[in-house]
């Protein structure tokens, strides 16, 4: 039985989006068809997210970037040591969250 081969893929991206942005806020909602991200800057002494990237995907491909994340998170680990979670500090918790 032949097995499929890869196709490498091409990356191409913009200046501006090459720039990125700094995000150390997440949230995630989902209903039967589709993951949400939204990605934000939580600030000092605001009481506000302000939300900088949204990005929706099949379930499918949210499971994907899972594992990959997994993936990633363990090679990193394995060649700078563990990283700590162990900070105490809650996660702020949107009041108002809509959905599609």
């Amino acid at each position: 039985m032949n097995e499929p081969k890869a196709v490498p893929v091409k990356f191409t991206i913009d200046e501006a989006t090459a720039q990125g942005q700094y995000v150390n806020f997440a949230n995630i909602l989902h209903n039967p068809t589709e993951f949400v991200f939204d990605f934000g800057r939580v600030v000092p002494g605001r009481p506000d997210v302000k939300v900088l990237s949204r990005v929706l995907m099949t379930p499918f491909h949210a499971k994907q970037l899972l594992r990959a994340l997994q993936e990633n998170v363990s090679i990193y680990e394995r060649a700078f040591g563990e990283i700590r979670s162990d900070f105490g500090v809650a996660a702020p918790v949107p009041s108002d969250t809509k959905t599609n």
